[in-house]
């Protein structure tokens, strides 16, 4: 049979009322409690206490802490009032009876709207993601018809510009053609002048012209190939645009800026790295380029913890890890997932692992050492290593000593230890 708890100790302002409960040598971490607007109720095995409350309490808002042999309750008040007693006095068996049963179904039908409140939620978390990838694949399939335009109209241009050089290109060979025939037809011509003037008599004024003409003659030919010189230039160049590309590097830096030995020697042992990885790695045959990469698996975690999938945010670390175990912000992850999960070993031992890799401390990394701090912290406040934890909370502080949160959280602590309850 249970050993009713009768050894209390309470305090009250006007808004709140602080309970202390010793447990005298009992396990805490095996206790069970209930509480209602009314009604509450302790299962510390082999103890238990029941409390029927003075007046109405905010259950939702109104805490307990278990530490060093006690366990302390903040029970806020519904209506600021000063309470006569901590329990409701001179009540019959029945009004006890009514008040536990009324309490057993209060406690049901609000576990119900809170079920039903986060399924509507994850409905509508559902329908929010599924619309918003709705969005991007519409807006990436307009981008890539825009593209499919551009590029029509480009080679529709190119097009007409390539024919109309084709019938530019035409005419000029009829041009040329005909200048040919009339250069063949030319001597012909002479040659029947020369026989005609051959014939005639001959006199001393007509010899002397015609062998001025001849000697000097040439002018008319000179002409001609000067004017066919003029007329067989080419057309103007048509104007185009000149795409200049340069060449893809993986590194950031200018190349008149990088050392190229260097940077070939890293590549070529990060693959050399990943080859190996992927040879001893058999459940990686199946999985595409892009998914052996861990940083893609980083990425895929992310979006898997956001949607609260923490087992598989962790299967996706577990084998980002294994392709390259020297990302510190990989195991800082983790260990939230592990938190959620309350797997809180592997949640100290991811933390740790994260620090190990977050050095030196300089400040581009001053966030992902406060979280590993404050993950690792907690985590040694749920296994009641309260000591520990605080240690982990002072040295976040020390690095991001303005942070209001973790310096509450870090004065529960302290309070906690000393056995005492914060002030209201």
């Amino acid at each position: 049979m249970p050993v009713w708890l009768r050894e209390h100790s309470w305090r009250q302002t006007l808004t709140a009322v602080y309970l202390s409960l010793p447990l005298r040598g009992a396990r805490a971490t095996a206790a069970n409690i209930f509480c209602s607007e009314r009604y509450l109720k302790v299962s510390v095995p082999p103890f238990l206490f029941e409390a029927i409350l003075y007046a109405p309490i905010d259950d939702t808002n109104s805490t307990a802490k278990i530490g060093n042999g006690n366990i302390f309750f903040t029970l806020y008040k519904k209506e600021p009032a000063m309470w006569d007693s901590l329990t409701l006095a001179n009540a019959d068996k029945e009004k006890l009876q009514y008040l536990r049963e009324n309490a057993v179904v209060k406690a049901h039908e609000k576990a119900k709207e809170e079920t039903e409140a986060k399924k509507i939620t994850k409905q509508e978390h559902k329908k929010y993601a599924l619309e918003a990838t709705m969005k991007v694949e519409e807006a990436e399939r307009k981008r890539i018809e825009d593209l499919k335009e551009k590029e029509r109209q480009k080679v529709a241009k190119e097009l007409d510009l390539w024919k109309n050089q084709q019938k530019n290109g035409d005419k000029y060979k009829i041009i040329q053609k005909k200048r040919e025939l009339h250069q063949e037809t030319e001597p012909l011509k002479e040659r029947k002048s020369e026989k005609i003037n051959k014939t005639r008599i001959p006199n001393e004024g007509t010899s002397k012209t015609r062998l001025k003409s001849t000697k000097g003659g040439h002018g008319s030919c000179s002409i001609f190939s000067q004017n066919l010189k003029e007329e067989q230039l080419p057309a103007p160049r048509a104007a185009a645009t000149i795409k200049v590309n340069f060449t893809p590097r993986v590194f950031p830096t200018a190349l008149r800026e990088s050392r190229v030995a260097e940077e070939e020697e890293w590549l070529h042992k990060q693959a050399e790295a990943r080859r190996i990885i992927n040879s001893d790695l058999s459940e990686l045959e199946d999985l595409k380029e892009e998914e052996k990469n861990p940083d893609w698996l980083k990425d895929k975690g992310n979006k898997m913890f956001a949607m609260g999938d923490y087992l598989g945010a962790v299967n996706a670390y577990n084998l980002a890890v294994r392709l390259n175990n020297k990302l510190p912000l990989l195991y800082l992850n983790r260990a939230a997932c592990h938190l959620k999960l309350r797997n809180l070993h592997k949640a100290i031992e991811d933390s740790s692992k994260a620090l190990e890799l977050l050095t030196p401390p300089v400040p581009d990394n001053e966030k992902a050492r406060v979280k590993a701090h404050v993950r690792r912290g907690t985590a040694f406040c749920q296994l009641e290593l309260y000591t520990e934890g605080l240690q982990d909370y002072e040295a976040a502080l020390k690095i991001d000593p303005r942070n209001e949160n973790i310096e509450k959280d870090a004065e529960k602590i302290r309070h906690l230890i000393q056995g005492t309850m914060p002030n209201s």
